[in-house]
């Protein structure tokens, strides 16, 4: 019989307002598997990571790790200890080797103190013991290990203040945390959101290497393509497995789809073929037909799979730019020792589309800010044209009504919502963004990440602005979404 990591038995997941995302899956996980897990904003792919590890207990069904394993998890915006350095948050991954690091270092600085024979006999018996533990882990090279892993990772200095690091820069600290602590089980929620290009190549290496199971969700398709060996999709509240990369899963989805379609095509005949008889049949004959009768109401009550709409997202013109767009001269920024930004010059010309690229902690979100006014510069100049109408979305995607409905959060309550010259209905513009029925009434609160982003969007789009800034805009965002 396999030997499973994880079994999932009718697993049943209500988020409010009594949507029901997860709906009686049934899954077991290989050990060792590479798997990615796809599927629509809200489909349910955190909530599915978040019962897995052990954090979210409210859900009907059976989810329970195997016997003897060991579980990580990554969260989408992972929490460091505010109170600790760097180095201090990584250590939490291997926090009992510390303490047998530290301790073997107490008992070392003792033998300077008087002691009487007994108390001596005493610490040498238990340096004995703590020795046999860092001969057995290794635990002699343990700063050599974390410093090595902080490296691979490119984190920040061991002594920075994670409370001011960036948004990359915080994850790298949390991914190194977890790597150290060496799970039988990865948990990967959007493990590269904030991660630079050079991250990514070296994540990929690592967890194609690592010996242990790995459940990463991720809309990087190009990561899926490199690492995974299975693709989970969460689709309508069900759970497909595929044996595959994310290029063989698209293949068979198109084919799947097609098949879906034309078996909710014939079982609307059917249903129309067997309407007809029933409202032709006399009540002479309807006693002879009750298991005709019988299988019509089934028919009736099996719900046919909802069609999945192609999401199209309308950028509205904004108002004419004059000549100067935005322009940069001699720019320096830094905080303390740290030099982010020394003499920067450009020219932003009007309709331009400018990528900006750059390591976690180069200070892509602080040109941003400080293009925003959100920070001033050291020196240089900064200047934005008269006719510049600003719109931004930041990394944190924070600054949300959280007790709003998702209708209100994007339209104000309003009817209809001007863009550019036109004027539309307010619910339609919010399905454009695939909002679509009950979900205008979910609360922003309840949203999950990628939702969360789309609402940002949204709301974004219908300021008017001329000049738009996105900070990491396709984080957490779905691939049907990304195509947008």
């Amino acid at each position: 019989m396999p030997d499973f990591i994880y079994t999932i038995k009718d697993l049943r997941k209500v988020v409010p307002p009594k949507r029901e995302i997860l709906k009686g899956i049934w899954l077991s996980f290989y050990d060792g598997a590479k798997i990615g897990v796809l599927g629509g904003n809200g489909a349910g792919k955190s909530s599915l990571l978040r019962i897995m590890a052990g954090v979210d207990q409210d859900f009907l069904g059976e989810a329970f790790l195997g016997k003897g394993y060991t579980v990580g998890f990554l969260e989408q915006e992972p929490q460091l200890d505010p109170g600790k350095n760097v180095l201090e948050n990584v250590q939490e991954g291997v926090a009992d080797k510390v303490r047998v690091v530290r301790r073997w270092n107490d008992i070392s600085a003792r033998f300077a103190e008087p002691l009487s024979d007994d108390e001596m006999t005493a610490l040498l018996d238990e340096q004995a013991k703590v020795q046999d533990k860092m001969d057995a882990g290794n635990l002699w090279e343990l700063d050599r290990q974390l410093e090595i892993a902080m490296d691979a990772l490119r984190c920040p200095p061991a002594d920075a203040d994670v409370a001011k690091i960036s948004g990359g820069e915080r994850r790298r600290v949390a991914l190194c945390r977890l790597l150290l602590s060496r799970p039988d089980l990865l948990l990967l929620d959007e493990p590269t959101n904030h991660l630079d290009a050079e991250s990514v190549a070296w994540l990929e290496r690592f967890l194609k290497e690592y010996a242990g199971t790995v459940v990463a969700v991720t809309h990087d398709r190009y990561f899926l393509d490199n690492v995974a060996g299975w693709i989970l999709e969460l689709d309508r509240g069900a759970g497909i497995p595929w044996e595959g990369n994310y290029t063989s899963w698209l293949e068979q989805k198109k084919t799947r789809l097609a098949q879906e379609e034309k078996a909710e095509s014939a079982r609307q005949r059917t249903l129309d073929r067997e309407l007809e008889w029933v409202r032709m049949a006399p009540r002479a004959r309807q006693a002879k037909g009750k298991a005709r009768l019988a299988a019509y109401e089934k028919l009736l009550s099996e719900e046919g799979r909802e069609k999945l709409e192609n999401i199209e997202i309308y950028i509205p013109p904004g108002p004419r730019l004059g000549n100067v767009a935005i322009e940069a001269e001699g720019l320096r920024k830094g905080y303390g020792d740290n030099l982010l930004i020394e003499e920067l010059s450009f020219k932003l010309p009007p309709a331009g589309i400018v990528g900006v690229i750059g390591p976690n902690g180069a200070g892509k979100t602080t040109l941003f800010r400080m293009i925003t006014g959100q920070e001033t510069p050291d020196a240089g100049r900064l200047r934005i044209g008269e006719t510049v109408k600003l719109a931004a979305v930041d990394q944190s995607r924070d600054a949300l009504p959280e007790g709003a409905n998702v209708w209100e959060a994007i339209s104000g309550g309003k009817d209809t919502i001007a863009l550019g010259k036109r004027t539309v209905n307010s619910r339609s513009y919010v399905a454009s963004f695939n909002f679509k029925g009950a979900d205008q009434q979910k609360r922003v609160k309840d949203l999950s990440g990628g939702e969360r982003n789309r609402v940002h969007l949204a709301r974004m789009l219908e300021t008017g602005a001329n000049v738009l800034l996105l900070d990491e805009p396709t984080n957490d965002l779905d691939v049907d979404t990304l195509r947008a």
